[in-house]
């Protein structure tokens, strides 16, 4: 794993539509990937955070629960803390040094990583030299108008999971956020298969790992990992 780097992208968004109240990307969703990329091998210096602004991202205040223990060693690793109190910002990646992306959930997701043109060029180019992308819950939000070089929408024909339809009724936003995220993948293309409410989902289509929930958030950062040891292991 020694030189295998990913990078997890945050949204840069923190109001959640009309309603005065405050979100942002879903804490677990990033700290539990990252703890099973951690449990895989990977180190800290092997992972970068950048959000569409770069700059400090606002957490979704009722993610940060550090009464989960992923969720409070990750914090209190000042290596990996400090990547989220001062993310990157697009222009300061270059594609070329990472052989995965993560995008994070969280309902901020929605809102801007569909136009974070940046930010969806770095994941086709990862993509397109062989890595992966991958996404959790609202973070398939950045799947909605990702492009291959030639045109065609990365998750068209391909298996998804994501924030379901139903979930979003259930939490009662489906009238506050953009567009709802599963039924929009499947306009573009996606084959959708979703689990019952709340319940761990993660689907493998290729180099695209997705994942439902928050549940699903660790599952997605060990199907990540199992890729890229596989990767690195074909290419001995």
């Amino acid at each position: 794993m020694q030189n295998k780097k990913v990078l997890i992208a945050v949204t840069s968004h923190h109001t959640l539509g009309t309603t005065g109240r405050q979100t942002g990307y879903y804490l677990p969703e990033v700290t539990h990937p990252v703890q099973a990329l951690l449990g895989a091998g990977f180190t800290p210096s092997q992972i970068d955070i950048v959000s569409p602004q770069g700059g400090k991202a606002p957490v979704d205040p009722s993610s940060y629960d550090l009464a989960d223990p992923v969720n409070r060693q990750f914090i209190e690793t000042p290596d990996l803390a400090s990547k989220l109190e001062q993310t990157l910002s697009p222009s300061q990646v270059n594609p070329a040094d990472y052989q995965a992306i993560l995008f994070a959930g969280g309902h901020g997701a929605v809102w801007d990583f569909p136009q974070a043109e940046a930010l969806l060029q770095i994941a086709t180019t990862i993509y397109e030299q062989q890595g992966i992308v991958s996404a959790v819950c609202h973070g398939p939000a950045a799947l909605v108008n990702l492009k291959l070089s030639d045109g065609s929408y990365l998750v068209a024909g391909k298996h998804v999971a994501a924030f379901t339809d139903d979930e979003e009724r259930a939490v009662k936003l489906d009238s506050v956020v953009p567009f709802l995220l599963a039924s929009t993948l499947q306009k573009r293309g996606a084959i959708h298969e979703g689990a019952d409410l709340w319940q761990p989902k993660v689907v493998v289509d290729g180099r695209l790992v997705t994942g439902q929930n928050p549940a699903s958030a660790w599952g997605v950062g060990e199907a990540v990992a199992h890729l890229l040891t596989n990767q690195e292991t074909a290419s001995r």
